[in-house]
């Protein structure tokens, strides 16, 4: 089978339905196995049901080598062969699917709920988050942790279940679904308002790169560009969203292994520039700051200068704080060579964002599918070798760094023009991909309409969706008390996953 049957087009660009060739399944996992092993990636995997006995399976896959994204559909029934065994970055998508809609993937490694929603037409039936079978290491030693889902800290709930021989753990399961809202069985349903509200809370500290694949996949549908100053501002609030997370979760690492200077001054300077995205719209985290069709607030030159003015006095205070622990011999001893994470392990869980790039995978959707005025940007690719925490923490650093110099490039020569376009109806039957690199990595939305042109199904893929696998098997031979540390390395979403 040929990946060329596979239907290619762009992001920002909205293809005819008809034009996505429906697949024998083995044809289909042929291909995405050739792509994955050209080194695509997976973007959603998905059903569309259409009313019969049949259920239609939508696969995107990202193409990084052309920046051309690769579609293609196929139908099963009740039950269809496993593709998990070939296409490892499969493992979460199939489990989706079972348990929305009862089509049982036979042969998966290990099916079982991925957010336990009450309307879980799954073979398991309706179940209880941190219900149902765990993976059991047998042996006298053996002993079980379990973790959550509450915890001493302000942090969402998710259950971690270890496997451990002593200290060790021989093998960690990760249990979330604790705030499954419903949004995508919701979302089609919806008024438009109520739609944006949605994305915008899809994961509250990643607002803007949700919102942003939003508005990009139905402009695509649309017909609509924005204008080159919209465009310039949606970049600037995207990596001033950077910017505050990667600063706060620096300082976060700083305060697992107790090296508090850092980690006081960075809680003190993520906190100075979620202000500077407040200057933007009147909100730190960019709600109410982008909508389809152009962005809702322009900038003023005062407040123009204001913002360039404040990073340029935060710079050197962040190098200061951030190089105090990156040379610090304490940190490095707990960094270094913790939570690692080769780059084949990356690449076979479909890992993406820092945790890939720290593990030498180049995967940056700014950079290799690029949108809005990521086409116009040279956006370096920061990556690292080690896939340790010091890695993780060193990519962020290195990424804090560009995204100082992408923000004054940006204000520097901000276009003039308008902010908002119209946004006309939606080209009916067609499928649309929004791609944004939010601070953790690639947010990725599907949106598909009907004959009519309204949204017949929508499909959002945070990158914690991806990560979380890749969590669990770096903490495979790891001491349990690690493990504050490598969860706080990859810093995921849990209501990202849950939606």
């Amino acid at each position: 089978m040929s990946t060329q049957e596979f239907f290619s087009f762009f992001p920002q660009s909205a293809a005819r339905w008809e034009d996505v060739p429906v697949l024998p399944l083995s044809s289909l996992a042929d291909g995405l196995a050739q792509l994955v092993q050209q080194g695509g990636r997976i973007l959603a995997f998905f059903p569309l049901p259409d009313g019969r006995q049949e259920l239609e399976l939508l696969a995107v896959v990202g193409d990084p080598d052309s920046g051309a994204l690769r579609a293609a559909r196929t139908r099963v029934s009740r039950t269809y062969p496993s593709l998990v065994s070939r296409i490892p970055q499969l493992h979460l998508f199939e489990r989706e699917i079972a348990e929305r809609y009862g089509v049982v993937p036979e042969g998966h490694p290990w099916l079982k709920p991925v957010r336990f929603p009450k309307s879980s037409q799954g073979p398991w039936g309706p179940l209880a988050p941190g219900t149902g079978p765990f993976f059991q290491l047998e042996g006298s030693q053996v002993h079980e942790v379990a973790v959550g889902p509450v915890h001493a800290g302000v942090i969402e709930p998710g259950h971690f279940r270890f496997q451990c021989l002593g200290e060790v753990v021989q093998h960690l399961e990760i249990v979330l679904g604790y705030q499954h809202r419903g949004v995508e069985e919701s979302f089609c349903q919806q008024p438009a308002k109520r739609r944006l509200a949605a994305v915008e809370t899809v994961a509250g500290d990643s607002t803007v790169a949700h919102t942003l694949a939003y508005c990009e996949a139905l402009e695509a549908l649309a017909g609509l560009q924005v204008s080159p100053r919209a465009a310039a501002l949606r970049a600037v609030a995207l990596e001033l969203e950077r910017l505050a997370n990667h600063v706060g979760d620096l300082g976060a690492l700083a305060g697992d292994v107790a090296f508090l200077p850092t980690a006081s001054f960075c809680g003190r300077l993520r906190g100075e520039i979620l202000n500077l995205t407040a200057e933007l719209c009147g909100n730190r985290f960019g709600r109410g700051l982008l909508q389809p069709g152009g962005f809702r607030y322009d900038l003023g030159a005062e407040t123009e200068t204001t913002i360039r003015q404040r990073l340029a006095d935060l710079e050197p205070e962040l190098a200061a704080s951030i190089e105090l622990m990156l040379e610090a011999p304490s940190v490095l001893g707990r960094f270094e060579g913790t939570g690692r994470l080769s780059a084949e392990a990356a690449r076979e869980l479909g890992t993406v964002g820092v945790a890939a790039r720290a593990s030498g995978l180049p995967v940056d959707s700014r950079a290799q599918f690029p949108s809005g005025m990521y086409r116009f940007l040279h956006v370096p690719m920061a990556t690292a070798s080690s896939g340790d925490v010091f890695a993780r923490a060193w990519v962020r650093w290195l990424e804090v760094q560009h995204s100082l110099k992408l923000v004054e490039e940006l204000l520097g020569s901000l276009p003039a023009g308008e902010l908002q376009g119209t946004i006309g109806p939606l080209q009916p039957s067609s499928l649309a991909v929004g791609l944004a690199e939010g601070f953790r990595g690639e947010v990725c939305h599907v949106a598909v309409t009907n004959e009519r042109g309204e949204l017949a199904a929508y499909k959002i893929v945070d990158p914690s969706f991806h990560n979380w696998s890749a969590l669990a098997y770096v903490m495979r031979g790891q001491d349990i008390s690690d493990f504050p540390l490598c969860n706080k390395s990859f810093n995921l979403s849990y209501c990202g996953f849950d939606l």
